[in-house]
């Protein structure tokens, strides 16, 4: 067995190394199909140091930037060989592998990026962050009452841009001694303004839920998926019913720690195949699509795990119910929305169709739902969040001119600080 199980590994391992050889020569021929970046060009930097697998944190920014860089001009920087591939390919925005730190240093070196925007919290963006000169701004990939909106890394930014009030007193719990007025500046949610994608199915008398959960997360605390608890059961109980449309947006990451949940998420796929096999007008979806959006606009419900979902959801200003988490030692966030939302337990998932009716036609449900959209992402009316976004990033260039202006006399160093090499001298441990 041991022998076995090692000539499986070294396998595994040749096979790895040669997908990852003809991926790398397909990114060689992107980029050398791609005309070179104009020098001086762009004025902000969107750092990405993340794999494919983390690329939805990115794609949902891509609109609300793509507006943005008509007026500021917007590079995206991929650390990785996978991603950089797949933002060859979708990207609206100009792209630059900069695989090595000396690759990043040249497009530090040849750009005027006044301000470098991060999706996430990977631990990478410290090697970006190490350049002064230029605002480092976290603005995260969604609204959430989970553990990771209250993270101490907050303060290594700038600046950060934050959804709304709820995130403000959510992040004054947590963080001691940090300027809430100068460098957290509340936007919105800008994506709300882009939704993006068409239906694909055609549009009928059924009512449309949307079922988009979670991953299971790596930790107890971080536990809130619901595909093995909750989705088989809640999946098949609207499947049944014949006035229904499912659709399933799993996260990508589903499976990737728990195989009981890749099976789970396995099988409510498989159902939803042989549900439109029986039924060919039925048009249940199941979406692993880059677009985030359209099934926002379309879901008459909306049924999501404790993540960014659900505030992706509540900002659409419609019905949502929350699975609670089977995992007792999940955190759950209890003095926001999570305090007065409508639960939905494992042990009523296949009783759905009810509570879905119910809530539908709930106008006490309506009312409070509009009191939480307006705590959390402001004025929701269309163009509103953009606005602020746009003005946020001004208020951001007006500070690096204002103190560009006062720092003019400062000594010739090198980005990071260090004294720049003397011409000729061996720089290779530079």
């Amino acid at each position: 067995m041991g022998l076995t199980g090692d000539a499986q590994q070294a396998i595994r391992f040749v096979r790895r190394v040669l997908a990852n050889r003809r991926a790398l020569g397909e990114l060689t021929g992107k980029i050398a199909a791609n005309p070179p970046l104009p020098r001086g060009h762009f004025r902000i930097g969107v750092y990405f140091a993340d794999g494919l697998v983390n690329l939805y944190q990115l794609r949902q920014w891509y609109a609300p930037l793509a507006e943005l860089a008509e007026r500021w001009p917007v590079l995206v920087l991929s650390r990785t060989s996978g991603a950089a591939s797949a933002l060859f390919d979708e990207s609206p925005l100009p792209v630059a592998y900069v695989r090595t730190v000396v690759d990043l240093e040249q497009v530090i070196e040849d750009q005027q990026l006044q301000i470098i925007l991060y999706v996430n919290q990977n631990a990478k963006n410290f090697q970006m962050m190490r350049y002064g000169r230029r605002w480092h701004v976290f603005i995260n990939h969604g609204e959430s009452d989970k553990m990771y909106m209250t993270t101490n890394q907050f303060k290594a930014y700038d600046y950060a841009l934050i959804a709304g009030d709820a995130a403000r007193s959510r992040l004054e719990r947590v963080l001691w001694d940090y300027d809430f007025v100068k460098r957290a500046i509340p936007i919105g949610r800008p994506q709300a303004d882009h939704y993006s994608g068409e239906l694909p199915y055609t549009p009928d008398e059924r009512e449309i839920i949307l079922y988009a959960p979670t991953w299971e997360g790596d930790r107890a605390a971080a536990a809130y998926g619901s595909v093995a608890s909750h989705g088989v059961a809640l999946v098949g109980a609207l499947l049944a019913t014949g006035r229904h449309r499912v659709i399933y947006r799993p996260h990508p990451r589903s499976g990737v720690v728990d195989e009981a949940y890749g099976a789970a998420n396995r099988e409510i796929i498989r159902m939803i195949a042989q549900a439109n096999s029986a039924d060919s007008t039925a048009q249940h979806v199941y979406d692993d699509g880059p677009d985030l959006g359209w099934q926002l606009a379309a879901a008459d419900l909306a049924v999501v795990d404790i993540s960014a979902m659900v505030y992706d959801r509540l900002a659409a200003g419609k019905p949502l119910m929350v699975t609670r988490p089977v995992e007792r030692d999940a955190q759950i966030d209890t003095d926001g929305y999570l305090s007065s939302c409508e639960w939905l337990d494992a042990a009523a998932a296949a009783d759905i169709v009810r509570f879905a009716d119910d809530l539908t036609h709930d106008a006490a449900a309506q009312d409070r739902l509009r009191v939480w959209v307006e705590r959390y992402f402001g004025d929701t009316s269309p163009g509103a969040a953009t606005a602020r976004f746009h003005a946020a990033v001004e208020h951001l260039m007006t500070e690096w001119e204002r103190n560009a202006a006062l720092h003019s006399g400062d000594p010739d160093l090198t980005d990071d600080g260090s004294e720049p090499p003397d011409e000729g001298a061996d720089v290779s441990m530079v």
